[in-house]
């Protein structure tokens, strides 16, 4: 059963900022004088993707995180709404156990269904209704 709460997510996050702190460390003494140390806002996003890649390895079964990688290789942005999806849902204890594939294909399907409404183009006819005149009026017929 999973319920995530904001305190096992920033244990997660705070494991991993440990971790990836270790790993440049030992790079960081590897580094030559020619080269240029990384900047601090790529070391936070390097960080925030390892957290979300985190967060969705407790979300998704193996086969499901294999079916999102194959959809990220072709539509990568559909790929992350998902994930937020899924992260936002997790947050609010809308999942209470691992996402499979078939759940997720569904979810793909309700996405897609969204999307299509939004896209739908719609075509409206408006007929112009003329008043009636007289024909008599119009026309000087006496001459």
């Amino acid at each position: 059963m999973l319920a995530m709460d904001d305190s096992e997510l920033q244990a997660i996050r705070r494991a991993r900022l440990a971790e990836l702190q270790r790993s440049q460390a030992r790079s960081g003494s590897s580094v030559s004088a020619g080269s240029q140390p990384q900047a601090p806002s790529d070391g936070q996003a390097a960080q925030e993707e390892e957290a979300r890649a985190a967060m969705i390895a407790q979300i998704l079964t193996p086969s499901a995180r294999e079916r999102l990688s194959r959809i990220r290789i072709v539509k990568a942005q559909k790929a992350k709404g998902v994930e937020d999806l899924l992260i936002q849902m997790a947050r609010t204890g809308q999942i209470q156990s691992r996402v499979d594939e078939d759940e997720l294909i569904s979810l793909l399907d309700q996405i897609s269904r969204q999307e299509s409404k939004a896209n739908e183009t719609k075509i409206v006819y408006q007929t112009r209704r003329f008043q009636n005149f007289d024909d008599d009026d119009d026309l000087d017929l006496d001459l």
